[in-house]
């Protein structure tokens, strides 16, 4: 009776093991995604380091570089882009005063003074410190022509700075693709004195048309 009673009791510890055995042999043969064994191959040594190469794949079609560098020199510093080298943009950028070459700097200083003159009469009625008073308008045009003043100043000293007397123009001969042109005559110290001569005058200009505009005609703007 002794030994019929301890074989239960013997064979616990038994069963106990080898369900831990088959647990182990589970988890030491792990399972691939299709349910077989996974398998080291034959060439894998453990003391040699695991490493691995990483190729590139080249595609199929040839791919367009949209950034690239200006001109296909990538000294010059500046970048192709489809926003900077579209022709809708450079159309543009070519019309701005700063640009047309073929033009006097002294018209297009007066053509740069007379935007901003016009321009800035407004924020100085609207937002200068007497704006609830009846003389706004009087007191935002003459801040505003204050200013261009000021600017005008700002240009004329840039100008004795950066530019000597006789010394001939520090433009580029040479656009991007390599056509010849006129150098500017704007980066020379007689362009520049114009150019800053003709600001004022545009600026002064500009400030006068559009007082005139909004107190002397009393069109119905709504900034007045």
């Amino acid at each position: 009776m002794a030994i019929a009673s301890a074989s239960p009791m013997a064979s616990q510890p038994k069963n106990s093991i080898t369900r831990c055995a088959a647990s182990w042999e589970l988890l030491a043969s792990p399972k691939g995604i299709c349910g077989s064994q996974l398998r080291a191959l034959p060439s894998f040594n453990r003391s040699r380091p695991r490493c691995f190469t990483v190729r590139a794949i080249q595609s199929e079609k040839p791919t367009y570089q949209v950034i690239q560098p200006i001109n296909g020199d990538p000294f010059i510093g500046s970048l192709e882009t489809p926003v900077t080298s579209s022709p809708l943009i450079a159309w543009y950028l070519s019309n701005l005063p700063a640009y047309r070459t073929a033009v006097s700097p002294l018209l297009r200083g007066v053509e740069v003074g007379l935007a901003h003159g016009f321009l800035l009469v407004g924020p100085f009625v609207k937002t200068g410190p007497l704006r609830n008073t009846e003389i706004a308008g009087q007191a935002g045009s003459l801040a505003a022509g204050g200013l261009i003043v000021i600017l005008s100043i700002a240009l004329s000293m840039y100008g004795i700075a950066s530019f000597n007397e006789g010394e001939p123009s520090t433009a580029p001969a040479l656009t991007l693709t390599g056509r010849k042109k006129e150098p500017d005559q704007l980066q020379t110290a007689e362009g520049w004195a114009k150019f800053s001569g003709g600001f004022f005058f545009g600026g002064i200009s500009g400030v006068i048309w559009a007082y005139y505009l909004l107190y002397v005609l009393d069109l119905p703007y709504y900034v007045k």
